[in-house]
């Protein structure tokens, strides 16, 4: 899940980033509204995590481009928490609106709730081959054996299962899974989906399409 933070306190911005990260969103940031809304135009991000107070270009203005667009979902993160302010916000365009100070569970909860607004709706738990992913609990197992995923394997996971059958690119998953500090010509999705295999274990689950990307195998 690909999420654009945009806070211009940077030790802030960072503690954020590095907390969303820990739950296994693929972060990257924008320190004021101009550079946002440059990444948002080679990004499809699933959620824009947005303070309003930001230099450049002022939150408010990035809020009402990214609504025309219609394509990520917004939560306003800020110090002007009042219903006022609230109500401003969402008239703005925004999906949602969170104050600061906040408990982080609640930033992540509606970070979640909002990422699955974008994509079409889907099981709450991902069942295949003997295979459970709980994309909530952040858990997978096979055959109940609990599954000791790093945060980039449960996401190319939770994608491929997600597929149905249908082939996934690698492009496809570095842009997913990964963020904007990922080098297009690395070989991260390769590597992570060998290690994945590894731990899924026999009978074979992922297939490699040559050329094409990788499935789940039709079992």
């Amino acid at each position: 899940m690909r999420v654009l933070l945009v806070e211009d306190e940077e030790p802030l911005a960072g503690y954020i980033a590095a907390g969303l990260r820990k739950h296994g969103f693929a972060v990257d940031l924008a320190y004021d509204g101009q550079s946002a809304l440059d990444k948002c135009e080679v990004t499809p991000y699933d959620v824009v995590v947005l303070d309003r107070d930001l230099p450049v270009v002022h939150g408010d203005a990035v809020c009402r481009r990214l609504a025309q667009g219609g394509g990520s979902r917004v939560l306003m993160l800020t110090a002007s928490g009042d219903v006022a302010d609230r109500v401003d916000g969402l008239t703005l365009g925004a999906d949602d609106y969170l104050g600061k100070p906040f408990a982080f569970s609640e930033l992540v909860a509606r970070v979640h709730a909002l990422a699955r607004r974008t994509t079409p709706a889907r099981p709450p738990v991902l069942r295949t081959a003997g295979v459970m992913l709980d994309p909530a609990r952040r858990t997978a197992e096979r055959d109940g054996r609990l599954l000791h995923l790093t945060p980039k394997e449960f996401g190319v996971l939770q994608h491929l299962l997600a597929a149905a059958g249908d082939v996934v690119s690698a492009e496809t998953l570095l842009e997913k899974v990964w963020d904007e500090h990922a080098d297009p010509f690395t070989n991260a999705v390769r590597i992570t989906v060998g290690t994945l295999r590894r731990k899924l274990g026999e009978p074979a689950l992922l297939e490699t399409v040559t050329g094409a990307g990788y499935r789940v195998a039709r079992c």
